[in-house]
């Protein structure tokens, strides 16, 4: 059961009803987790100006996707996963795509040290050596886009975190957080 109540749109008012409205708006639908950060206005404010601007930064769609996906499964967070693994496929990731996300990897080498970098923050809580810097800098990531990876890594843990303190309701195709199939919810 979900432990932090989600705004039901049709009550909301206000600041809160403007930013449900816009999320409907851009989406089609509310996900769960937006009615459940509506609880503080400011925090769903604060998410979607933060994943706007990171949408306009030099990491295309599929690449966050791919980054969003890595950091739901290092951390264990269904809600997450499922609602990425979804968000993924309506960009452009395939299944073996998404698959590969999940474990940190990529076909192309530049993804790839770019996810393994966004998992080697997430496991060793951003104290990273040297080396791994020097790892995705040797695959010719430039240093905005070494902090965009951060900045993408640290709204993940957020709403993982959020979502697993929450315990959100998944209102997308659940996905399994062992690294097997796509379950039917």
């Amino acid at each position: 059961m979900q432990r932090i109540e989600a705004v039901n749109p049709a009550d909301a008012t206000g600041r809160t009803k403007k930013l449900l409205d816009g999320v409907q708006a851009k989406l089609g639908m509310t996900p769960n987790m937006m009615k459940t950060l509506a609880a503080a206005p400011a925090i769903l404010e604060a998410y979607l100006n933060f994943t706007s601007a990171l949408g306009t930064g030099h990491l295309d769609a599929k690449f966050r996707e791919q980054i969003s996906v890595a950091v739901a499964q290092a951390n264990d967070c269904e809600y997450c996963l499922a609602a990425h693994s979804a968000i993924g496929q309506m960009v452009g990731l395939t299944a073996e795509e998404l698959a590969s996300s999940r474990q940190a990897h990529d076909a192309d080498a530049k993804r790839d040290a770019g996810l393994r970098f966004a998992q080697a923050i997430v496991v060793q809580r951003g104290e990273l050596s040297d080396a791994t810097l020097a790892g995705v800098r040797g695959a010719q990531y430039s240093d905005g886009e070494i902090t965009e990876i951060i900045a993408n890594v640290a709204i993940n843990i957020f709403t993982n975190y959020f979502n697993l303190i929450a315990q959100t309701e998944v209102d997308f195709p659940r996905v399994s957080l062992g690294m097997g199939t796509t379950a039917a919810s």
